[in-house]
């Protein structure tokens, strides 16, 4: 199957990025790391009939928070604007979930509730280790935290309401999208880890990714 052309440049700036992080040419990532999301949104709007908006926001809110975290170690003021802008996207990747599904079954309460129990566990137990370590951020990072975790659980209640393709992908780059934010948490507020970067980013680009590709394989109503 070809790829579209979007994607074919979307893994090249991929990438180059993880190279930029494994060798420690920062320096050259505030040219690249503005354009990991670009590409995504333009395949979406390439590939999707629906094209929703909500869905287009979160992705710039995303964007719009990379560009920030970039600018983090020149000022911590750019770190709330980075943290807020994802927090925004992800209520918007809330509100995304809910609207793409269709009829069907899905789970149940007590399913949902098992389904909910590990990731707000892992939510809870970061902000745990990470409390006496924010200092002035705290009730930031704690908001931050429950919203991430109810994004990852709207992405598992679509079981039953969208193509497996689609619940799949959604819901596997909504877990990655919280493995790379405690990554990025741990690394900053407890102690730097190996790689980091890399880790961090490689773990965001393939959320963002598969997130868009599970949203264009929602099945399209029929007229």
């Amino acid at each position: 199957m070809k790829l579209p052309s979007a994607v074919i440049f979307f893994f090249i700036v991929a990438g180059i990025e993880i190279i930029i992080q494994a060798a420690g040419l920062l320096q050259f990532d505030g040219f690249i790391k503005p354009l990991i999301v670009p590409w995504l949104v333009l395949w979406y709007l390439r590939q999707s009939t629906s094209k929703d908006t909500v869905f287009v926001l979160a992705l710039l809110f995303c964007w719009a928070g990379d560009v920030l975290l970039l600018l983090a170690g020149k000022q911590e003021l750019f770190f709330i604007g980075g943290l807020g802008s994802f927090l925004v996207a992800h209520v918007l990747l809330i509100r995304t979930y809910q609207k793409l599904r269709h009829e069907g079954e899905g789970l149940n309460g007590p399913q949902r509730a098992r389904a909910a129990f590990p990731v707000l566990l892992a939510a809870t137990g970061l902000v745990v280790v990470l409390y006496p370590r924010l200092g002035d951020l705290k009730l930031p990072v704690i908001v931050y935290a429950l919203i991430l975790a109810v994004m990852v659980c709207q992405s598992f209640f679509r079981y039953g309401f969208t193509s497996p393709a689609s619940f799949w992908s959604v819901s596997g780059g909504a877990f990655l999208f919280m493995l790379s934010d405690s990554l990025l948490a741990l690394n900053k507020f407890y102690a730097p880890l190996p790689l980091a970067g890399v880790w961090v980013m490689s773990t965001y680009m393939a959320a963002v990714f598969f997130i868009v590709r599970g949203v264009i394989r929602h099945p399209q109503p029929t007229t």
